[in-house]
């Protein structure tokens, strides 16, 4: 039997799982790294206290029930198995000048505690300067198309030198379009030893540059600021590792900002990623005739996003959210922490004195009767709802 260790057992398993594999997640959280991945090549076999420990982990996160079988995770992970080579992987990180960050490092970023079950297992870096990830009050993001415009990149690039004066990392995914243009503005301000300028989460390993027409920007941000990834070495990109590289930004910053985003752009699946995690949300108007300023206007219709015009407001949206952390005695916890979006607003909706019935819950929250239903006992569960006869109330917690 391999003699894993927690480095390697992690390692392994970023290759092994794809991200945000709750039922691997699961498994991690019940046995441990080193066990899990035994389990899950098949070393050895799981407890019955692990499986239960398993269902129980996965019902609490709502998982789909055809995802969250153990045994058919077991037959998801094993052809992958025997291309397992963590020492190779983390040899090649360290080759190309970088690091191998687990959850249990002292510097592994606080912010990414708060996706619980979907934070990454691990995290690859290049760059830094031996520096550490800046705290969510001190980064923003700033995302948006890929077929920027010219007013676009104007203010992108007035947004991120802005918030890079200002001390603070900006942070996008390293495409095309409105992350190139945040990337380059804020490397043309960089100078300060102690700080890292920007920041790109990339969806693939971080042995090649992704998309290869950035490759020159990407290679300044592994010397300037820093390149992260949750998959090793030589991974892929994929269409759905994009889509969970998202949540990483949107939890890495205290503001997420979308500049330009198309109707159902990507960049606002990191917008909602953002919203999810009670993190601030902001977007740019833009002409109400240009197509790459619908998402932006959609986010604001809907009251979702604060509208930003420059990078002061951005700053002090960031600003306050700082300012409330320390003020919070230790230990204490707002009723929302912790919710998704739908039971957020689920929450807001739920009076606090005279109960509703469900079908009016539904009309004032915007969701679906069934997603009302479900809602309701998650939050019951959370002790912030409670029943009377038939209908329902908002129970506020203590302190």
């Amino acid at each position: 039997m391999t003699d894993w260790t927690l480095r390697t057992a992690r390692a392994a398993l970023s290759r092994l799982m794809e991200p945000t594999d709750l039922v691997g997640m699961a498994l991690i959280e019940s046995a441990g790294a080193v066990d899990a991945l035994r389990i899950a090549t098949g070393a050895i076999k799981p407890s019955t206290k692990t499986k239960q420990d398993i269902a129980e982990i996965l019902n609490m996160e709502g998982a789909s029930p055809v995802r969250a079988s153990l045994p058919e995770a077991l037959k998801r992970w094993s052809p992958r198995a025997a291309d397992l080579a963590p020492a190779r992987d983390i040899s090649t990180i360290e080759r190309l000048g970088g690091r191998f960050l687990i959850p249990e490092d002292d510097e592994w970023p606080d912010a990414l505690l708060d996706l619980g079950l979907r934070q990454p297992i691990c995290l690859w870096a290049r760059g830094g300067g031996g520096l550490t990830v800046p705290a969510e009050e001190r980064s923003v993001a700033l995302v948006g198309s890929r077929d920027s415009t010219n007013y676009g990149n104007s203010v992108t690039g007035d947004l991120a030198a802005g918030l890079a004066h200002r001390g603070m990392s900006v942070v996008s995914g390293g495409a095309y379009g409105i992350d190139s243009q945040a990337h380059r503005a804020a490397l043309t301000v960089a100078g300060r030893s102690d700080e890292l300028p920007t920041i790109a989460v990339s969806a693939c390993g971080l042995d090649r540059y992704y998309p290869s027409g950035n490759e020159d920007l990407l290679r300044a941000i592994s010397h300037q600021g820093m390149l992260l990834a949750e998959v090793p070495p030589g991974s892929s990109p994929t269409r759905w590792r994009f889509l969970q590289r998202n949540r990483l930004i949107a939890a890495l910053c205290s503001v997420t900002v979308v500049v330009e985003a198309r109707w159902r752009s990507g960049a606002l699946n990191t917008a909602h990623h953002a919203a999810d995690l009670s993190r601030q949300v902001a977007a740019v108007p833009g002409s109400v005739h240009s197509a790459n300023s619908a998402g932006c206007h959609r986010l604001l219709r809907e009251g979702s996003a604060i509208c930003v015009t420059d990078a002061g407001e951005i700053a002090e949206l960031a600003g306050s959210m700082g300012q409330q952390l320390p003020s919070e005695p230790k230990g204490k916890t707002a009723d929302h922490d912790g919710l998704n979006l739908e039971d957020l607003l689920l929450l807001d909706a739920l009076p606090v004195r005279a109960a509703a019935q469900s079908e009016k819950l539904a009309s004032v929250a915007g969701l679906g009767h069934d997603a009302v239903l479900a809602g309701l006992g998650r939050l019951q569960l959370a002790g912030l709802a409670e029943s009377a006869g038939g209908a329902w109330r908002r129970i506020k917690r203590a302190g």
